[in-house]
């Protein structure tokens, strides 16, 4: 480790809160219109939107909760809680038993069908229609730089 510290200067200060800022706000503001207007959690909606996505819609438990960025034991009792009200269901993993299958049910798919309209349309008015699309392209760019150079450094730290 160096000892000098590579302190920011004004323009990277400034694209660093900005970004910080710009993360808390729109997260409460999405997450906001998406509990008043379907009764979801963030956390629901990304289950249901990655099982709906998936084909089968059916994910393999630990596949879901390294795409969701979670602990497999976060992951299962929030399951837990989303198969309580109908949302999803569990199988056994066909080829190995002790893996689960997370199945997204008719009423988790009715759910999200009738939760994405609304939630789109609240990420349009908090962000998309503020940016022009070149900014769109830039922040689409920058934003995948990063997550990529992540992703690469927790695979190599795996």
């Amino acid at each position: 480790m160096t000892d000098e510290v590579r302190w920011l200067d004004p323009a990277e200060d400034r694209a660093w809160r900005g970004f910080r800022r710009l993360f808390l706000l729109l997260t409460r503001e999405v997450n906001r219109d998406l509990a008043q207007e379907s009764g979801l959690s963030e956390p629901d909606y990304d289950v249901l939107s990655n099982l709906s996505e998936a084909p089968g819609s059916r994910v393999r438990l630990t596949e879901l909760a390294a795409h969701m960025k979670w602990s497999k034991s976060r992951l299962s009792h929030h399951l837990t809680r989303m198969q309580q009200r109908g949302l999803v269901g569990r199988e056994e993993h066909p080829s190995d038993g002790r893996g689960a299958v997370i199945v997204l049910t008719e009423q988790g798919l009715n759910t999200i069908r009738e939760a994405a309209p609304g939630h789109v349309e609240s990420v349009r008015r908090h962000f998309i229609d503020l940016l022009t699309p070149e900014q769109i392209a830039a922040f689409g760019e920058i934003s995948w730089t990063v997550v990529d150079r992540l992703n690469a450094a927790g695979s190599a730290a795996d």
